[in-house]
């Protein structure tokens, strides 16, 4: 199984929208929130190509984006061959 991680905010309601689609594909994520946390976004910024706006998804080290990303590759069959990818 892939290795999701995804930097959040508690309201944000991508973060929420993303989160419900990963989850209804059944796939475990880590959640990262950087709610307050000023090093942690500047972390999550660095890793997303300079991007400070949440979510950011990666999946097994690889940038996705954010929400509209991660439900345009879905909408494009490139979602779930991510998620069954063996580490």
């Amino acid at each position: 199984m892939a290795r999701i991680e995804i930097y959040t905010t508690p309201t944000c309601p991508y973060c929420i929208a993303a989160k419900k689609l990963l989850t209804q594909k059944g796939a475990a994520f880590e959640e990262i929130s950087v709610a307050g946390d000023p090093a942690g976004r500047k972390a999550m910024s660095e890793r997303a190509n300079g991007r400070t706006t949440v979510p950011q998804i990666f999946i097994d080290g690889r940038h996705i984006g954010g929400c509209d990303d991660l439900y345009e590759l879905n909408e494009k069959g490139g979602l779930d061959p991510l998620l069954a990818a063996e580490r």
